[in-house]
């Protein structure tokens, strides 16, 4: 269909109004809103992390890209609700408490997005308690800290620290980004695992979601 096609243009090349226009025409039309995820806009940030790795693309270039995604789910989140399709898995997203930067959450956001998950953002700064209680009241299966500022490090482990011992651990998997964290790091913490980029973060979450789902049937 020519809007999807359109639409994955437009968000790939961050033109939000556009893509809200051509997103809400298909809707008109009949498109269903999942096969505009799957085809347009899931497609279109892919490539746009494909080109971030790949030099072609610089932060500015993914902020708009995630941003034009951002406005087309303000449209499909509730259609998708309503037709009960069900997410590819729910996170809890968040910077960590000490820490207000939020550029590389927010890419992040839009690419778990794009890719079909539901992402409940809790913003910056968002302390080990108010992750515990999003875990619990939404049903997570997963939990992602951001963090920039080498000293917010601690912050990670005391929420990992948190949702072990308030019960919830066993129920999500916990992955974690930003500049200062490595994998020796994340290991370090006991989280489930780390993404390098917003790129490899909606794989890492899609393993991590299979994993949790395996290890609910055993």
């Amino acid at each position: 269909m020519q809007e999807s096609t359109e639409l994955q243009k437009a968000v790939l090349v961050g033109d939000a109004v556009l893509a809200l226009s051509l997103a809400q025409r298909a809707i008109d039309q009949g498109y269903a809103p999942v096969d505009l995820i799957n085809d347009a806009i899931g497609p279109a940030m892919r490539e746009a992390g494909e080109l971030f790795e790949a030099g072609e693309y610089f932060v500015p270039e993914l902020l708009m890209a995630a941003r034009a995604t951002k406005g087309v789910f303000e449209i499909l989140r509730p259609l998708l609700a309503k037709q009960g399709v069900e997410p590819a898995g729910r996170i809890v997203l968040g910077t960590v408490q000490g820490d207000l930067h939020d550029i590389g959450k927010n890419l992040v956001g839009a690419m778990l997005e794009g890719g079909g998950f539901e992402v409940i953002d809790l913003g910056v700064n968002v302390t080990p308690n108010q992750f515990a209680a999003a875990v619990k009241e939404r049903s997570a299966d997963l939990v992602g800290l951001s963090a920039l500022l080498t000293t917010t490090l601690p912050a990670m482990k005391a929420t990992i620290e948190l949702i072990q011992s308030s019960g919830l651990r066993d129920q999500v998997k916990i992955m974690v980004g930003g500049a200062p964290v490595t994998q020796s790091y994340a290991n370090a913490i006991s989280a489930d695992g780390y993404a390098e980029s917003a790129a490899l973060a909606v794989n890492l979450a899609r393993q991590l979601v299979a994993k949790q789902s395996t290890a609910s049937r055993v």
